[in-house]
């Protein structure tokens, strides 16, 4: 074993590093390297002599096993071989996972373009019918080596993590664990009542993993996340607003998706529950990476008292959400 592999940090991936791993590859650069807004993995652009500038994701050290990454890599070539707009990682020497230094990489080819409008209709239907798209070839089979979306994964491993280190003040921790075992309880019902249909997914599928081009449109990056779970899982992301407009987003999304893809409505009971799960899990996954200098230094606001009575606060008023009227189409 490695001594990264031994002790998971980026303490040398230098530069010269990563300009030395793309090369391996059998790439010419001209030195330019530019870093990309990236916490979990470490991302840069990386310049080619005569030739368009590289992606090179670095992958945290110890996170997933090679089969996992290579089921997210053969995941969005499935897709990008249907000519559904995935970048998928390109292939050096029979293989799109890399070795160098102990650290193991990908390389992709770089896609221009900047998130897409959240209140266009135009481009959440578009969005929709590519959704429908990609679920179709997510529901072929499931992960193996991948997670599955589980209360377990999202609340009970974050939440016994958050409650064992020395992150929550003593005194909010009784309201947390509150919270957590009424969301545990409300959560299983709930999926059992949904009965989704698990298939692969993207995971993460919020405007930020997609780039829409000028003239070819939308293109979904950064399958980092993948994962088993409900088809809801990749469609209530993209929601921003008031519930009512949240209502219409959704709407106007369903009407695409289903021009491919058949959607269970019983699912939309299932996007509150996410939402709260993506929370607890959120707080639980800064905690975890607290000793990352990446991220002490840019999420200077976390792990402060305000910060814990606010995340306390917020999950009260997403009992109070969830304890209102359900979200449900017009």
């Amino acid at each position: 074993m490695t001594d990264i592999e031994l002790h998971p940090n980026y303490d040398h991936l230098s530069p010269d590093v990563v300009i030395s791993a793309v090369e391996s590859l059998g790439l010419l650069s001209d030195a330019r390297i530019f870093p990309l807004n990236s916490y979990e993995n470490r991302v840069y652009q990386v310049g080619i002599e005569e030739a368009e500038p590289v992606i090179v994701k670095f992958y945290r050290p110890l996170r997933w096993s090679d089969e996992a990454i290579l089921e997210e890599h053969r995941y969005s070539q499935d897709l990008a071989d249907l000519e559904i707009p995935a970048v998928a990682p390109m292939q050096f020497n029979g293989t799109t996972l890399h070795r160098f230094q102990g650290y193991r990489f990908a390389a992709f080819r770089r896609q221009g373009g900047q998130a897409p409008e959240q209140d266009d209709f135009d481009q959440l239907l578009w969005l929709g019918r590519l959704l429908g798209r990609i679920h179709n070839v997510g529901g072929t089979t499931l992960f193996q080596a991948r997670p599955t979306l589980s209360i377990q994964r999202l609340i009970t491993e974050p939440a016994e993590f958050l409650l064992d280190n020395p992150f929550l003040p003593q005194y909010l921790k009784p309201r947390y664990q509150e919270l957590i075992n009424d969301f545990s309880s409300r959560f299983q019902s709930a999926f059992e009542v949904a009965d989704p249909q698990w298939i692969r997914c993207h995971g993460d599928c919020h405007i930020g993993n997609i780039l829409w081009h000028r003239e070819t449109g939308p293109w979904f990056v950064d399958f980092d996340d993948c994962q088993n779970a409900p088809a809801v899982q990749d469609l209530w992301m993209l929601l921003a607003g008031s519930r009512h407009e949240q209502i219409a987003q959704f709407s106007e999304l369903l009407d695409g998706y289903e021009e491919f893809n058949d959607f269970n409505r019983r699912e939309l009971q299932l996007i509150e529950p996410l939402r709260t799960m993506r929370m607890i899990y959120y707080a639980g996954w800064l905690a975890r990476r607290w000793d990352d200098p990446a991220f002490t230094s840019n999420f200077t606001w976390f792990n402060t008292e305000s910060y814990w009575q606010h995340h306390v606060g917020s999950l009260e008023e997403q009992r109070m959400l969830l304890d209102g009227e359900p979200f449900s189409l017009f």
